[in-house]
This record gives structure tokens, sequence and C-alpha cells, in this order.
């Protein structure tokens, strides 16, 4: 099984689960940003089933479900003090409207979400923290940090981090004892070229979300599939790259087709060879791929027998795919 150094000198799976979508329906004002509905039992095997598969991290956040992903989560790992959580602070919540409320970074906002987190995922400490506002000025998240900080101390944390897609971010913070992880988008399509050095550099772990291009690295939309109803894949919002109103957008499914037959080299599928190719392009990365069902989770993990791809298919899709500039950072 393909491993991976993590903080406190602990190697795991080099695979984690994400739990956004088993989060279930939540709005942002009027506007959806879950996945649409779920079957929570479901959501239990499957969990269930990525233990069982060998999984040993899985990432969550408040604001999934607005506190439903971890609800859920806790009720899953209860009996499995020995896997990590990872979940994410600094947007409040109001569970019982589904809502998201807005920003709250106030110290005593993140001490009492912290302290919902863990009632919420049954836990008497959480792993790792993540600062779940991507493009919050530096200045303002130098206070979040001295807090989860005090939180650290206080033995409710393990370490901390930040989703943040803008390497300064992660250079400003890469080097304070207790920050090990940078949770930011990266797959195939999209090489986070100005992030990875950072990463690298200061020997955090690259937690890489948006691994499966929000499911259209799996190969099952075309540009003519409608996804429609409360997913947050339906909108148009800018930092959807690869779905707007619903509909996988052309360029990304024809890079898709030039690569397909190198991502699936020695009998991997389309999501494996997803996973493979960011295991091969940095020894930092750990991918969080999204899930619902336990089949899902079974081909997820298949990935973890075959391992990165080989040097001479990652150079083969160099040389096949276009993508575009990278350009300057912003939320993804």
């Amino acid at each position: 099984m393909f491993m991976r150094k993590i903080w406190g000198e602990r190697s795991i799976p080099a695979l984690g689960m994400g739990c956004w979508a088993i989060g279930g329906p939540f709005n942002s004002g009027d506007t959806p940003i879950g996945w649409g509905q779920v079957d929570d039992a479901e959501s239990l095997r499957a969990v269930a089933c990525a233990v069982d598969l060998g999984v040993r991290f899985f990432d969550t956040a408040q604001a999934y479900g607005a506190g439903h992903s971890e609800a859920i989560l806790g009720r899953a790992l209860a009996a499995h003090p020995e896997v990590l959580i990872g979940t994410k602070i600094g947007l409040a919540i109001d569970p019982a409207r589904k809502l998201l409320v807005g920003p709250d970074i106030a110290p005593e906002a993140i001490v009492a979400s912290v302290d919902a987190s863990l009632k919420r995922l049954q836990r008497e400490r959480i792993d790792v923290v993540h600062l779940h506002l991507n493009s919050l000025p530096i200045a303002e998240a130098a206070g979040v940090f001295d807090t989860l900080e005090s939180l650290r101390v206080a033995g409710k944390i393990a370490a901390f981090g930040w989703s943040t897609d803008y390497p300064d971010r992660a250079e400003a913070f890469a080097t304070r004892e207790g920050f090990v992880s940078i949770q930011h988008a990266m797959n195939v399509f999209f090489r986070a070229e100005a992030l990875v050095p950072v990463i690298e550099r200061h020997g955090l772990i690259s937690i890489n979300r948006s691994p499966l291009a929000m499911g259209l690295l799996s190969g099952k939309y075309r540009s003519d599939s409608v996804i429609a109803g409360a997913d947050v894949r339906a909108r148009s919002a800018e930092w959807l790259d690869y779905f707007k109103d619903g509909r996988a957008v052309p360029a990304y499914v024809a890079r898709l087709d030039a690569m397909r037959e190198l991502l699936q080299s020695d009998g991997r599928s389309l999501v494996q060879g997803a996973l493979a190719w960011l295991w091969a392009r940095t020894p930092n990365s750990l991918p969080i791929p999204g899930f619902r069902t336990e089949t899902q989770v079974r081909e997820l993990a298949g990935a973890l027998e075959k391992g990165p791809l080989s040097p001479a298919v990652m150079a083969e899709i160099e040389r096949v795919i276009v993508r575009e500039p990278e350009g300057e950072p912003r939320d993804r």
C-alpha cells in the first residue's frame, strides 16, 4: 500500500477522504453549496468501508452541511480513535437552518467553533484544523493562528494549517510551530505551479482538494451532461472551473479525452489514474477525493495498490495536455 509521511513522524496510506458531499444540502443565502441530498446510512457505510480498506485520514469542515458532515463522521469513527480527522473553521454556521452565516474569526468564535466541532466529531482532540477562508489577508490570519496555537497548547487540537490557494499566505506561516499543512486545489488540469514549491521547501503536507476536478476526471460527465438541483456544480460561480451551470466545460472534457489512456495505464481506472498523477506530482501530496457510496470508496482506495504514475507516463501526459496559464493566484 502506497504510504505518505505526515506530521508527527507518522506514516499513513497516502489517501484521505473528503467529506463535503456527505454533509448534504446547505446554503449560503439562497444559494445551494452542497452536493444535493444524501443518505446518511449510506454515508456511514462508506466511511466504514474506507476504514476497512486502510484509509486513515478524513477531511471535513464545520461548514459542510452546516455541521452535518462532522456529525456523520463523528458517528462513523466513534470506535476508531486511530483514524485522523481534519476540519476547517472560520465560517459561522446556523445548523438548524443549514446555512452559512458568514466569516467569523474573532478569538471567542474560533474557540466556540472548535468546541462545537469536538462535540460533533466525538473527539477530545482534533488532529488538524485548517483556516477555511482562502484569501483572508495575512495580517488578519495571524490572529487566527494565535488562537489555534492556544488551542494546540490546551490539547484541543494537534496541529493546524490553511486551506488556501495563495503562495504568499502559505509562506507567511509555514515555519510556525504547529503549522503542518496547506489544503489547496490541484489535479492533472491544474498543477499549482506557484504553490507546490512553497509547500515542498517547508516540508508541509499538500492536502489536495478537487483531486478529481469535482468529478469530471471520473469520466462520467460529457459536455451534454446536465447536473441540476441543489448541487454546487449547477452554479456558475467564478471559482467553479470544471462545471458551469450544471454542464462540464467542453475544454476540460477534451483535455481528459487527450490523456484518457495514459491515466488508465497499468489497469487503473480514470479515478485511480488521477490520484496516481497527484502522487507523482509531489512527494508531499495527500489527495482527499469526495465520496458518497461504498462503490466509490472501493475504487478510490484501489489506487493505493498501484501507487504513482511512472515518469514515462507523466512525461507523456505533459506532452499531450494543453493547460491554460495558471495566472495570478485566486480562490479555487
